[in-house]
């Protein structure tokens, strides 16, 4: 039975019974995929070290295992700081280090080894291999019942493998075994997927109620800004942005964010600032699809194509050090390579994952290859949930005025620029203009 209706009431009840403070992350999350979706994954949870405390702590450990390297859960536990590091860096190259680390870890200790695990399904997640973070993380919950960290694995596994249900059960169980800031945060996600918006907000407001520590403050901040942008509201994202820089100066997802609000609100200069300052920091494929989009937007092509080709040499350093991440290439193939091209690594994705992320991209790669009648079944199914996607309607619409469906199709286009009227700055302004064309109006 599916217990999405309790998640809020759960979020309510236990606000009250934990101290947050500094949480430790279950690993990353997957880089969010551009676009679409940039809370993929669960993004970021709440409660990572800073990059200096987490490099103090892995060289501490270093030290620890050359002289005790008998030690499964040193062993562990470095595995697990590699993981972090490589998402607070972009640094794929520390995803080997883990393999290493985790696997001395699984030898020495390999009956009950909950803890590596658990970070094993990290980092799974990390390289999108996400049915197999789906089984560590069964693995150590079938172990260690109430090892909160396996769930919040799960959750991030269940919800990329389009398994609504199991996702739901996964949060839900979550919550009960530790009502914290990855919880919530988690919950809160759950809930937008789900077209449940205000109940989102209100989850994430009291992970921010509850939370001390600086860096789960700026988070929280963050996605709260997140749901704003997305509604259309770039004055209250931008102040949401700014708060969380002042509560952590080096959570570099607000200062993206800060560059999205920025475009919408007309000033591209300082947009193209922060987006740079966001990439030199962090050099997501994310950002630097952002920034491209912009650059060509205001003309820059030749600083767009630039961003282009960082992001392409990123996903070459990421499938070598063992991503799997068709879902972010057959996006920027889609739109700015070879559509056919796109198809083809996204049906593979959609074989392995039955995400509404999928969904929607693999609905927009056909649309691109001219395969309508075929895309729009896909678009729906990505908007079967009721999430409220501005880019998602869209799609949608775009589809459905290629196959002549006016009626169909200003209804969609319609709801993509009520619902953020700047939530692309090469696809809001083509939005606009189709819907003209089509004799509609936002």
């Amino acid at each position: 039975m599916r217990r999405l209706p309790l998640l809020l009431t759960t979020v309510a009840l236990c606000g009250t019974l934990a101290a947050f403070g500094a949480l430790g992350r279950e690993g990353p999350a997957p880089a969010p995929a551009p676009g679409a979706d940039r809370r993929d994954a669960g993004t970021a949870t709440a409660g990572t070290p800073d990059g200096d405390a987490l490099g103090r702590g892995i060289a501490a450990d270093q030290r620890h295992l050359r002289d005790t390297p008998q030690d499964a859960g040193g062993w562990a536990r470095l595995g697990a700081e590699y993981v972090e590091q490589a998402r607070l860096t972009a640094d794929p190259s520390y995803y080997p280090k883990a393999d290493e680390a985790l696997a001395r870890s699984l030898a020495l200790r390999p009956a009950d080894n909950v803890d590596a695990l658990t970070a094993l399904g990290a980092l799974a997640n990390a390289r999108h291999l996400f049915s197999e973070a789906r089984d560590f993380a069964d693995r150590a919950i079938g172990l260690a019942p109430l090892h909160w960290q396996a769930y919040a694995v799960l959750a991030d596994a269940r919800t990329q493998l389009g398994d609504d249900a199991g996702a739901t059960e996964a949060v839900q169980d979550l919550l009960d075994r530790h009502p914290g800031t990855a919880s919530f945060t988690r919950a809160a996600y759950e809930l937008e997927q789900h077209g449940r918006t205000d109940e989102a907000r209100q989850a994430l407001q009291q992970a921010l109620d509850s939370s001390y520590d600086p860096a789960d403050r700026a988070f929280c901040r963050y996605q709260i800004a997140e749901l704003d942008q997305d509604s259309g509201r770039p004055g209250p994202a931008i102040a949401g942005y700014r708060e969380a820089l002042a509560d952590d100066a080096s959570f570099t997802p607000a200062l993206a964010g800060r560059a999205r609000a920025e475009a919408a609100l007309g000033d591209p200069d300082a947009a193209v600032r922060d987006y740079t300052a966001a990439v030199a920091r962090v050099p997501l494929p994310q950002y630097l699809l952002e920034l491209g989009e912009l650059q060509e937007s205001l003309g820059h092509r030749a600083a767009a194509e630039e961003q282009y080709r960082l992001l392409t040499a990123e996903q070459q350093l990421a499938a070598a050090n063992g991503v799997l991440d068709d879902l972010t290439l057959g996006r920027f193939q889609a739109d700015h390579g070879d559509p056919a091209q796109a198809v083809a690594l996204l049906r593979g994705e959609w074989e392995r994952r039955r995400s509404v992320l999928v969904a929607d991209a693999l609905a927009w790669a056909l649309h691109r290859q001219g395969k309508d009648e075929e895309a729009l079944p896909l678009a729906g199914q990505a908007r079967r949930h009721g999430w409220r996607n501005a880019l998602f309607a869209y799609h949608q619409g775009e589809i459905e005025r290629a196959l002549g469906r006016p009626d169909a199709a200003r209804e969609h286009l319609a709801e993509a620029l009520r619902l953020d009227p700047h939530f692309s700055p090469l696809h809001a302004p083509q939005a606009r203009s189709a819907l003209a064309a089509l004799g509609g109006t936002p």
